[in-house]
């Protein structure tokens, strides 16, 4: 009987630590898979990549809005803070960045309601340098992704909304 309880609790205890681990290793493993492909394999770290207008076989985000124009950095923090900025769509359109840290993490979400002007803030991981006056987003990470979401329902809205985005910036301070 003594051994059959030891051999439970090894069997109860395997798996405790298993899932812990697989529910710590699964976010990271899907961000990290992410961060690759929506960077090109590392070519394009912060810098914004623009994605094409959706179609019905459009994949690159799950389930991609087709009313929606997207653009997405994928950032690294190791060498210092981002001025992240973007600029508000024509006619007012609607735009939100969202910022996600290394484990899935929504870690701010900004759009056009709070910043009809455009949003512009500074990507910063604790204790780095960052300049008086600018709103700072603190990363608990230091890679993740930003995702620049433009309501673009028409072909033509589009073609405006596009424009407007390539004046995104996702770079290094000074």
């Amino acid at each position: 009987m003594n051994r059959k309880l030891k051999l439970l609790g090894l069997f109860v205890g395997a798996g405790i630590i298993g899932h812990v681990g697989l529910v710590m290793a699964v976010p990271h493993g899907l961000m990290s898979v992410a961060m690759s492909r929506m960077s090109g394999d590392g070519a394009a770290i912060n810098q914004f990549v623009f994605g094409d207008r959706t179609t019905k076989d459009s994949r690159r985000v799950v389930r991609p809005s087709p009313d929606l124009a997207y653009a997405s950095c994928v950032y690294d923090l190791s060498k210092g803070p981002l001025l992240v900025s973007a600029a508000p769509s024509p006619n007012q359109g609607y735009v939100s960045l969202s910022v996600f840290a290394a484990n899935t993490d929504n870690i701010a979400a900004l759009d056009t309601t709070q910043y009809p002007n455009g949003i512009r803030f500074v990507l910063a991981r604790k204790g780095q340098s960052v300049p008086a006056g600018v709103q700072v987003v603190e990363s608990p990470s230091d890679k993740g992704i930003i995702l620049d979401r433009r309501l673009a329902p028409t072909a033509e809205l589009f073609a405006e909304v596009d424009k407007a985005r390539r004046a995104d910036s996702c770079a290094p301070l000074g």
